[in-house]
């Protein structure tokens, strides 16, 4: 979703190791130069759409703190709650895959009528439709969290936490991962919390209820936006989407989580933006030593220049401190040779936010938006963006481990 950044400190500071960090090398070209072989063109080889306005049938209005003027042709408040802010993906053995809607209406103030909720939505490449099939809220009837919730029936809400990322498990619970904390929670299959939420150590953001008048070093809602688990499945990767106060402008940690001892290892790595104002979408394992993460400047429509999927390498061959990046696909100039959508032999993906990448095999690739329901307008001015699911052929395998595109 998007958000406003506090000022922070950009005070270069070592950072303590015990597994390999994460490498930036140039490739003369605005990218970065390629450790695993170049990368060509990628090609989009699908897209369906769910329409802007779809709602989860039967539910409570929302957006009562948005005013009544019409925000791009729509008028809050809402009649329902709306199947949208896609933030993290979950591909199921169906075909239809699992979808986070995040904190709603863009922070704590507006969004406390808002209900997380795991949306399932089923993509039909056939017919260009993405349907809603269902999905699950989130709650906390076993009272897990420590501190006040919005409301008095323990259901969860955009008030209470900004869930941007989500692992599946193989025993079909939910790992996701909070901006406000940054917390990590731990969810039932049917959205129920079922342990206390974990903290990051030694990272608040200001919305962190433990605060108690400190100063925040991370800024507001900057927290997990992207998340990968581990294939050997004890492990998962969590993403901080903005920089640490005393950290270098424009670097990202990547911190290891241990499943079994509910605890961080302490191993960190570094990811460097290619600019400091930049923010990254989403993140997924492709082997032990890489990841996929997509990487995106603030802007949409014709205003947008940066919507990069890239490989991350956290062998750091060049010994810089930061993960090597190798470009795999720009989503501002994708290969559309059958005119799929409607569009031209050019396809831009130029959406403010695109927070959601899932691997399909070891060459294609899904991609959906989070498209900020009512506010971005990246495809058409003036009309709220839907929610759009792309597959994109990259022009050369990743030779990835097969376990990167299992299903559950």
């Amino acid at each position: 979703m998007r958000k406003t950044m506090i000022g922070l400190g950009a005070v270069a500071v070592a950072l303590s190791l015990s597994a390999p960090a994460l490498a930036d090398g140039h490739d003369g070209h605005g990218g970065h130069q390629s450790y695993d072989g170049g990368y060509g063109r990628a090609t989009l080889t699908g897209w369906a759409s769910l329409p802007a306005q779809t709602y989860v049938p039967g539910s409570e209005p929302s957006g009562a703190q948005l005013g009544t003027d019409p925000i791009n042709g729509v008028t809050p408040p809402f009649p329902g709650q709306p199947v949208q802010g896609f933030s993290g993906v979950v591909r199921r053995r169906d075909g239809s895959y699992d979808v986070l809607s995040d904190n709603g209406y863009g922070n704590k103030a507006n969004s406390g009528d808002f209900l997380l909720r795991i949306q399932r939505v089923k993509p039909d490449l056939r017919s260009g439709v993405v349907t809603a099939v269902g999905g699950v809220d989130l709650s906390d009837p076993f009272k897990r969290v420590p501190f006040p919730l919005t409301r008095a029936d323990r259901r969860l809400t955009g008030a209470d936490f900004d869930v941007e990322s989500i692992v599946r498990r193989p025993d079909g619970t939910y790992w996701i991962g909070d901006e406000f904390g940054p917390w990590l929670l731990h969810f039932s299959a049917t959205g129920a919390l079922l342990d206390k939420p974990v903290a990051l150590p030694g990272v608040q953001a200001p919305e962190n209820p433990y605060l108690n008048g400190g100063t925040p070093n991370l800024g507001s809602s900057k927290g997990f936006e992207g998340m990968a688990s581990g294939l050997d499945g004890r492990h998962l990767y969590p993403m901080l989407e903005g920089t640490v106060a005393g950290d270098p402008a424009g670097t990202l940690r990547i911190n290891e989580f241990d499943l079994r001892d509910r605890a961080y290892t302490g191993r960190r790595w570094t990811y460097k933006l290619e600019a400091p104002g930049n923010s990254i979408g989403d993140m997924v394992s492709v082997d032990r030593d890489r990841f996929l993460i997509i990487e995106r400047d603030n802007e949409q429509g014709d205003a947008a220049k940066l919507k990069r999927v890239y490989l991350a390498d956290t062998r750091d061959r060049d010994k810089d401190g930061a993960v090597d990046k190798t470009q795999v696909a720009d989503l501002l100039d994708l290969a559309n040779p059958k005119g799929l959508g409607g569009f031209g032999p050019t396809f831009r993906f130029p959406f403010q936010t695109i927070e959601d990448v899932v691997i399909l095999d070891d060459s294609t690739i899904a991609l959906l938006n989070d498209n900020n329901f009512p506010f971005s307008a990246g495809r058409t001015p003036g009309k709220p963006d839907n929610d759009e699911f792309i597959t994109v052929r990259l022009s050369r395998p990743l030779d990835a481990d097969p376990r990167a595109y299992r299903r559950y």
